[in-house]
């Protein structure tokens, strides 16, 4: 108890690894210069300038910034953003953002009142080599009237 010092020496040692659905933070009033990289989610309510990669969902708050590159499997925008966002899921802008720039997503959801001034590619996530699904209108007519759809790959598509 008291003259052993290797117990407390090997406990020091020990490193902790952040939980599943970890949440880091970056308050209001806290500037980031630079690459920021991250496991687990991420809340900018200060000011990133530079790169951002994130393993999991990165939520810019209504007072939060970002200036650069985003990098993330989900992304929830209220604030400002401004540079390139790739997002592998589902990008939610919400009505008190505003977004410039280069958007490339699987999903997306912008809500009324947003401003989004954006080049906007969506393109699957999912996709093992990359490959960008170019969705074409064809009209297709079997004499019945019945309506056409957007189709992959041009292959025209009838809804009955």
């Amino acid at each position: 108890m008291f003259g052993n010092t290797k117990e407390s020496e090997d406990s020091k040692k020990t490193v902790t690894t952040s939980p599943a659905g970890a949440l880091n933070a970056l308050v209001k009033g806290t500037v980031i210069e630079g690459t920021v990289r991250c496991d687990s989610d991420l809340r900018v309510d200060g000011a990133i300038k530079g790169k951002l990669s994130c393993s999991s969902k990165v939520i810019i708050g209504p007072t939060g910034s970002v200036e650069g590159e985003i990098r993330c499997q989900n992304a929830v925008i209220e604030g400002i953003f401004k540079g390139n966002l790739y997002v592998t899921e589902l990008l939610n802008v919400r009505e008190t953002a505003e977004i410039d720039g280069d958007v490339t997503t699987n999903k997306l959801i912008v809500q009324s009142g947003a401003k989004f001034n954006v080049a906007c590619k969506m393109e699957s996530g999912a996709s093992a080599n990359g490959t960008v699904k170019h969705f074409d209108t064809k009209t297709a007519n079997d004499g019945t009237g019945t309506a056409t759809k957007a189709v992959a790959a041009g292959t025209p598509g009838v809804r009955n």
